[in-house]
């Protein structure tokens, strides 16, 4: 889809030359030169990028260019807005973007560093659409399933093998470590089945005792223990015709290991204190994050069970193994995290905080992730982008150190030692706001984009 760049400034000459810069890179463009006009545009076009300079009618004031900003994002919260200032406005610039808008330049603005802040807000858009397409589509299906998400090969070979297992009884085994997203593949895999309008039933075997386990899935009769005041139908019967889940097969104590083999192959279960056995018909889907091969050649798990369980074996891969799918499962977490947040704005993902995810390993896995989003749009405290100082230290890392060899060799040209004053001073602030980049920006009289600029330039991270 193209999108369409609104491109607010009072001067004529500027708007033609933004909307020539823009149209060869493909963008549809409108323009307005004062607040009712944009306002008009905005509705007309339903742009959803946003060049706007701050400096507009009637005062010609940086404050015209504020309220409308905060005006525009009221309306239209998902739309990208970059504030065009002056140096004197950059304070203001800041605080604009922390109520929502996506980033500042400074005046006079660079040809190549306005395509790239465009570009990058039109990629944000993107994946924005592209969460909100997954979400929608899957809770008209299955309702949350934040596991279904993602485009890795590694992922999508797993989900694959679940969607043709679906329609089958046969039994399901799925692996994978702890975090990965089991049960929501189990629950997937039901709500595809023909056993989909029946009982899904899900029950954690590591969390129960033995004795209690084996009564909470078989059932039992009055009197068949001291605590046993009445019948108890067991999870089996209240599956029947449906998907029992057992969560941790791994944990199974041997004794019940065989209690379960035989209902797997004989379709009836005792209840404990019972004479006769009962018939169901349960479609049973197993997990564990234990490697079970290596459990039955240690003999702590039976291996006819292990054959019975492990009709088809689906691997979750972990996170870190997922390339590229964490973007859109950031993005979709920080979506559903709003519920938990009163008033929080809609939200993206900082650039900078973005590498600093992709860089973790994520040894929890998608539930390690859930929380870490979490925790973000409540430190973020109503700001519009998620930034790196609201991730947790853990995922934050250390503050730049000062960079080695900053002083010029004796004899440096003047450009050498400006360069080198330049790679200084950026260092500086960036330790002094603990690698906020933001108001590391602020502090230099740079918009954000001019510093990640220069620091690639002089090799700073």
């Amino acid at each position: 889809m193209t999108e369409t760049v609104l491109l607010i400034d009072d001067d004529p000459g500027f708007r033609d030359a933004y909307r020539e810069l823009l149209a060869l890179e493909g963008y549809a463009v409108a323009e307005a030169g004062a607040a009712p006009k944009a306002l008009s545009e905005l509705r007309r076009t339903s742009a959803r990028l946003v060049v706007l300079d701050l400096m507009l009618p009637p005062t010609g004031r940086a404050e015209e260019g504020a309220a409308l900003a905060d005006r525009l994002l009221a309306e239209r919260p998902a739309a990208k807005v970059i504030v065009v200032s002056g140096a004197g406005e950059t304070p203001l610039a800041l605080r604009l973007v922390e109520r929502g808008a996506y980033d500042f330049l400074a005046k006079p603005v660079d040809p190549d560093v306005l395509l790239s802040v465009v570009a990058r807000a039109a990629a944000r858009l993107a994946l924005e659409d592209r969460v909100a397409e997954l979400e929608r589509s899957l809770a008209a299906r299955e309702g949350d399933a934040s596991a279904m998400l993602g485009q890795s090969p590694a992922f999508l070979e797993a989900r694959t093998l679940c969607e043709r297992a679906a329609p089958t009884d046969v039994p399901v085994l799925i692996t994978g470590d702890s975090g990965t997203g089991k049960e929501v593949f189990a629950r997937y895999l039901h709500a595809r089945s023909r056993r989909k309008d029946k009982a899904f039933i899900a029950v954690n075997c590591g969390a129960l005792a033995p004795t209690l386990l084996e009564s909470t899935l078989f059932g039992h009769r009055k009197g068949a223990f001291t605590s046993a005041i009445k019948d108890a139908p067991g999870l089996f019967v209240e599956a029947d015709g449906g998907t029992l889940f057992l969560d941790e097969i791994g944990d199974m104590e041997p004794a019940l290991q065989v209690k379960l083999l035989r209902v797997l192959e004989t379709g009836e279960i005792l209840p404990v204190g019972a004479a006769r056995p009962l018939t169901v018909d349960v479609r049973v889907v197993s997990a564990t994050h234990r490697a079970l091969e290596s459990m039955v050649a240690d003999r702590t798990f039976r291996d006819d069970l292990y054959w019975r369980v492990r009709g088809i074996e689906i691997a979750l891969p972990r996170l870190a193994d997922r390339v590229g799918d964490l973007p859109l499962l950031a993005q979709h977490f920080l979506n559903l995290s709003r519920a938990l947040v009163p008033r929080s704005p809609v939200t993206a993902i900082s650039p900078g905080a973005m590498r600093r995810l992709e860089a973790c390993d994520w040894p929890g896995n998608l539930r390690e992730l859930r929380h870490e989003m979490q925790r973000a749009l409540v430190m973020a405290g109503g700001r519009g982008e998620i930034l790196e100082e609201d991730l947790s230290p853990a995922r934050r890392g250390s503050a730049p150190a000062a960079p080695a060899g900053d002083e010029p060799a004796e004899g440096a040209t003047l450009e050498e030692k400006i360069a080198a004053l330049e790679r200084r001073e950026i260092a500086a602030a960036l330790r002094a706001t603990q690698g906020n980049r933001s108001q590391a920006a602020a502090r230099l009289g740079l918009s954000r984009q001019g510093l990640l600029n220069k620091m690639d330039r002089h090799g700073l991270k």
